[in-house]
C-alpha cells in the first residue's frame, strides 16, 4: 500500500470516529442528557453526576471534532479513549463482550479506531497538514528562517 493509499484510508476512519463521537457527546450535553446522564454517573460513583456528564460528553465531542478535522487528532484521540476506557470498566465489561446484551463490544471498536489515530496521526488529507504547509511557507526568506521555523514547525507538529 502507497503512503497516499494510507492518506486515504484515514478519511473514513476519521469521519466515522469523528462523527460517532459527536454524536455520543452531544447527547450528554443536550435537552435531558445532562439529567439522565449526571444521574447515572451519580450511580457509578462519579459525583458530582451532572459535571462528569458535561466533562464527558465535552472530551467526546471534542475528540471526535478533532478526528473529523484532523487537528489535535492525537489530543483527541486520548480523549477518546478515556472516556471509553472508563465506560468499559465502569458500565460495559460486567455485561460481557456482546453489544445486544450491553457489552464492551463497540466501545472496544472505538478505541481501536482512537489507538490507530493516536499512532498514525491524521494523515496528509487534514487540517493540520494544511497549517503545517502555511507555516513552513510563511517563513520562507526570513534571515533567522532555519532556527525559528523549526521551532515553529516543532510547536504546529504537537497539534498532530
Amino acid at each position: 500500500m502507497t503512503a497516499v493509499a494510507k492518506d486515504v484510508a484515514l478519511v473514513p476512519v476519521r469521519a466515522s470516529l469523528g462523527a460517532t463521537m459527536i454524536y455520543h457527546g452531544l447527547q450528554k450535553l443536550r435537552g435531558e442528557g445532562p439529567k439522565q446522564t449526571g444521574e447515572m454517573f451519580e450511580g457509578l460513583g462519579f459525583k458530582p453526576g451532572t459535571t462528569w456528564a458535561a466533562l464527558t460528553g465535552l472530551a467526546e465531542v471534542f475528540g471526535g471534532a478533532t478526528a473529523i478535522l484532523g487537528i489535535g487528532t492525537r489530543l483527541g484521540a486520548l480523549a477518546i479513549l478515556g472516556t471509553q476506557a472508563v465506560a468499559v470498566a465502569k458500565v460495559h465489561a460486567p455485561k460481557g463482550f456482546s453489544n445486544v446484551n450491553g457489552g464492551f463490544e463497540f466501545n472496544l471498536a472505538l478505541m481501536g479506531i482512537a489507538a490507530a489515530l493516536l499512532t498514525a496521526g491524521p494523515g496528509r488529507f487534514s487540517t493540520h497538514e494544511l497549517v503545517e504547509r502555511s507555516v513552513a511557507r510563511s517563513w520562507r526568506g526570513w534571515a533567522l528562517a532555519p532556527r525559528r521555523q523549526s521551532r515553529a514547525l516543532g510547536l504546529v507538529k504537537l497539534l498532530k
